[in-house]
């Protein structure tokens, strides 16, 4: 069942993925506009986290909401749309400073739950794998053992792993937590030398047909510093 192509979990319980291209030149005034209204945007449903790319993209900002199912979703969205506050001090001025807006429905994978980083402070990495066709029943099992290898050298944290339902389907999203660009390049280096993490990502390569990465900061109104 844990390997079911479906949902994730036991519950109606999924995330939606908000990816927006802003435009060069407006990437301060986009964050600027963020830090002073998106408090009206959290009123109406849970943040999980909201971050800027620093590197792997530019002028890229992601944002995870967290929803009971689809209709609390759609309740959410119409009141939105009815939020004149909402709609005048932050959609109106930000519109226009966005090139693309991108989204994807996406549940946890049954053995991950959404973690924490152990303090303030890190940088996050954001990993998208390309899998083959054929869901978890195919490569669920490869998959996990490669993040898990990752998680038993220590040096960085798993925050969650994210299997898409709408959007490019296949995809699996990791969020990493580290201390720091250098804390995860030196724990990077030593995996790379652990037989035991060679020898998942061996096998789990075999189900992949591509992968990506960002490192990416968090915004003062993330929930996930």
């Amino acid at each position: 069942a844990s390997l079911a192509t479906g949902p994730r979990q036991n519950n109606g319980i999924f995330y939606e993925i908000r990816t927006y291209d802003i435009k060069p030149s407006k990437m301060k005034e986009f964050i600027e506009v963020v830090n002073k209204y998106f408090h009206l945007r959290t009123g109406h449903s849970e943040l999980v986290g909201f971050w800027s790319a620093e590197l792997g993209a530019m002028n890229k900002v992601v944002h995870v909401w967290k929803y009971d199912n689809f209709a609390h979703r759609t309740a959410v969205r119409h009141a939105l749309a009815n939020d004149k506050d909402w709609q005048g001090k932050f959609i109106s001025p930000a519109l226009p400073l966005i090139e693309k807006q991108h989204n994807e429905v996406a549940y946890l994978v049954p053995w991950c739950q959404l973690g924490k980083p152990p303090k303030e402070g890190g940088v996050y990495e954001w990993v998208t794998f390309q899998m083959k066709p054929g869901g978890p029943v195919l490569w669920g099992e490869a998959f996990r053992a490669a993040i898990n290898a990752h998680i038993n050298t220590g040096y960085t944290k798993l925050i969650g792993v994210f299997h898409t339902e709408y959007g490019l389907l296949n995809t699996v999203h990791v969020i990493w937590w580290n201390e720091s660009p250098d804390h995860r390049a030196a724990g990077r280096h030593s995996a790379h030398e652990d037989a035991r993490v060679v020898a998942a990502v061996r096998d789990s390569v075999r189900f992949l047909e591509s992968q990506q990465n960002m490192l990416l900061l968090p915004l003062q109104c993330s929930p996930l510093k």
